[in-house]
C-alpha cells in the first residue's frame, strides 16, 4: 500500500469510525439517562417503602405502650437512623450520618442516596426518620462499566466494518493504479522497440549502408509508432466522437490494412496473406479500421518468426489467423479484458482486443475465438448484422 493510498484509508476510518461511534455515544448518552432515571426512580421507591416499614413498627410499639427497639431492615443495603424534635440523634445505622440535612426529604449527596420521613404524633418522641443507602450509586457504576464496555466494543466493530469497507472501495481504485502503472511502463518498452530500430536504420542510412533495407525498417518502425498512439488516443479520447456511419466495402477497408501491417511484420519475417470478399457494410469505418488492425496487429505481434498470418473476408465473416504461441483456455477467459496481454514476454498494452470487444458489444457484432496452445489462434467476426450489400467476387491477395 502506496502513501496516497494510506492517505485516503486513515482519512476514511477517521471520518467512517468518528461519525459512527458519535452516532453510538449520543444512543448510549440517551439510554444511560434514562436508565440513570430509573435507577433514582426505584431506589427513591425502595426507600420510601422502607419508611413507611420503619414508621409502622414505631407506631406499632407506641400503641402497645412498648418501647421501640430499633433492628436491622430486611434489605441489606438500606441503614436507617432515627431522630427526635429537636434533631437530636437518638440512634443510627448510617455510615454517612454526618451529610445528613432534615430540611430536605429526599436528596443525594457523594455516593448516597437519603430519604428523610417525618413522624407528627406528639405523643412519639421520634420525629425524624432518616434512611441511607449506596445501592443506586453502585448500579450507575456497574451501568458505567456496562456503557464503556458497549462502547468499546461497537468501536471494534465499526473499526473492523470501516475497514473492510476500505479495502473493498480501495481495491478498484488500486486496480486501476496498478493497470496505469503497468500501461506507463508497457508504454516505453513497447516504444523502445521501433524508436531503437527507426534512430539505428537512420544511422545506418546516413552511412549508405543497405539503404533499401534501412528504408524498410525505417517504415516499419514510423507505422508501429503511429498505430501504437492511435490505439492510445482511441482508447482514452473516444467517448467524445461521434459516430460517423456509411457504407463502404470491408474488403477494401481490409486490403488496406494487410498492405499496412505488411511494411511492420518484415521486422519478424511474417507475411500476410488475404482472402476477400466484398462485404458492403454500415458502420462507423474509423472504428471498423480499429477492429481489423487491432486483430491483424495482435497476430503479428504473437506469431512465430518466419510464419503466415491469414486474413480471409466469407460469408461476411472476417478470420484472423495467426500461426503462433496460442492461448490457453484460462487466458481465453480473460484475453479481451483491458490491460491483458497473453505473454507479458511480448510487447502491447492489453487495449487492443479490449477496443475490438467494445466495438463489437456497440454493433452487436458476434466475435469468436478459436486457438491452440503452439499452433496458433483463428479471431472471427460476423458482420451479418451490418451488411447491406450482396457479396462478390473472391480476391485472393499477397
Amino acid at each position: 500500500m502506496n502513501r496516497n493510498e494510506k492517505k485516503a484509508l486513515i482519512s476514511f476510518l477517521s471520518i467512517y469510525m468518528g461519525s459512527a461511534i458519535l452516532l453510538v455515544g449520543v444512543i448510549l448518552y440517551t439510554y444511560y439517562n434514562n436508565e440513570v432515571r430509573m435507577l433514582q426512580e426505584s431506589c427513591d421507591m425502595e426507600l420510601s417503602n422502607a419508611s413507611m416499614q420503619v414508621k409502622t413498627d414505631i407506631m406499632n410499639s407506641y400503641m402497645k405502650n412498648e418501647k421501640f427497639v430499633p433492628d436491622k431492615l430486611k434489605s441489606d443495603h438500606i441503614k436507617y437512623a432515627l431522630y427526635d424534635k429537636n434533631k437530636k440523634l437518638i440512634y443510627s445505622y448510617l455510615d454517612g450520618k454526618k451529610y445528613v440535612d432534615l430540611s430536605k426529604s429526599i436528596y443525594a449527596k457523594d455516593r448516597f442516596n437519603f430519604y428523610i420521613a417525618v413522624i407528627d404524633e406528639k405523643m412519639i418522641p421520634i420525629k425524624y426518620i432518616v434512611l441511607e443507602t449506596c445501592q443506586g450509586s453502585i448500579d450507575k457504576n456497574k451501568l458505567k462499566i456496562y456503557i464503556l464496555i458497549v462502547l468499546v466494543m461497537c468501536a471494534i466493530f465499526i473499526g473492523f466494518i470501516a475497514y473492510l469497507l476500505a479495502k473493498i472501495l480501495l481495491k478498484p481504485v488500486r486496480e486501476k493504479v496498478e493497470h496505469m502503472d503497468k500501461f506507463i511502463k508497457d508504454s516505453a518498452h513497447e516504444l523502445n522497440t521501433p524508436i531503437t530500430v527507426l534512430m539505428t536504420s537512420v544511422s545506418m542510412l546516413k552511412k549508405g549502408k543497405n539503404p533499401e533495407k534501412m528504408m524498410k525498417y525505417i517504415t516499419s518502425s514510423t507505422k508501429q509508432i503511429s498505430q501504437i498512439y492511435n490505439d492510445i488516443h482511441f482508447s482514452a479520447f473516444n467517448e467524445m466522437n461521434e459516430d460517423v456511419h456509411q457504407e463502404f466495402d470491408l474488403k477494401d477497408l481490409v486490403s488496406e490494412s494487410v498492405d499496412y501491417f505488411n511494411d511492420i511484420s518484415i521486422t519478424k519475417n511474417i507475411v500476410i496473406e488475404a482472402e476477400l470478399e466484398s462485404c458492403i457494410i454500415l458502420m462507423d469505418r474509423t472504428k471498423t479500421q480499429k477492429i481489423v488492425n487491432n486483430l491483424i496487429s495482435n497476430s503479428v505481434k504473437y506469431s512465430n518468426s518466419n510464419s503466415t498470418v491469414n486474413v480471409k473476408i466469407k460469408d461476411n465473416f472476417l478470420c484472423v489467423e495467426d500461426h503462433g504461441i496460442g492461448i490457453s483456455e484460462e487466458e481465453q477467459k480473460e484475453i479481451f479484458k483491458r490491460y491483458k496481454r497473453g505473454n507479458n514476454i511480448e510487447g502491447g498494452f492489453g487495449i487492443g482486443l479490449d477496443i475490438v470487444k467494445r466495438i463489437c458489444a456497440e454493433y452487436d457484432l458476434i466475435m469468436s475465438l478459436e486457438s491452440q496452445i503452439e499452433k496458433g489462434s483463428s479471431f472471427y467476426i460476423d458482420f451479418s448484422s451490418i451488411v447491406v450489400g450482396a457479396n462478390c467476387k473472391l480476391e485472393t491477395k499477397k
